[in-house]
C-alpha cells in the first residue's frame, strides 16, 4: 500500500484571521477559494499587493483592531465598536481618547500588573519547591 500526502487546505476565513486581515475586505478569489499551507506561507513571506493595503490601511478585524488600540476585544463591545475599522479611523480614535477608551485602556493595564504579578509569585513559588534537599 502506498500513501501519497493531501494537501492540507483551510477556509479563507482560516487563513484571513492568520494574516491578521478582515476577510470581507479581501478579494473575491480569495473569499470563495480555499487557501492550501504553502498558499497561505507564500502570501506571508511574500505578501501581495492587496494584503500589504489591507495591513497597512484597514478595514481590520476586531482583534487588530484592539491591539492597536491597546485594549482586549470585550473592551472594543463594550466601546460599542462591532464593526471593522480602517488605520485613520483607529488613528481617530487614539486622538479623541473618549471616556470608554481610557477606561479600557486602565483595565487592560490593571490586567498585564496582575499577569506579570501572579507570573513572579508562581516563579517564586517554583524556586522555593526547587530548594535544597536533605
Amino acid at each position: 500500500m502506498t500513501s501519497h500526502q493531501n494537501t492540507q487546505t483551510m477556509k479563507p476565513a482560516t487563513a484571513a484571521k492568520k494574516l491578521g486581515v478582515y476577510l470581507q475586505a479581501t478579494p473575491a478569489e480569495f473569499q470563495e477559494g480555499v487557501v492550501s499551507r504553502t498558499e497561505l506561507s507564500a502570501l506571508q513571506t511574500d505578501p501581495p499587493e492587496w494584503l500589504l493595503e489591507l495591513r497597512r490601511n484597514g478595514p481590520h478585524p476586531r482583534p487588530v483592531v484592539a491591539a492597536k488600540l491597546g485594549i482586549s476585544i470585550a473592551g472594543l463591545a463594550r466601546g460599542g465598536v462591532t464593526d471593522a475599522l480602517t488605520t485613520d479611523q483607529i488613528e481617530a480614535l487614539k486622538t479623541d481618547s473618549p471616556d470608554w477608551l481610557r477606561k479600557e485602556r486602565a483595565t487592560q493595564a490593571e490586567v498585564r500588573k496582575e499577569a506579570v504579578r501572579i507570573k513572579e509569585k508562581n516563579a517564586e513559588r517554583a524556586d522555593q519547591s526547587d530548594g535544597p534537599r536533605s
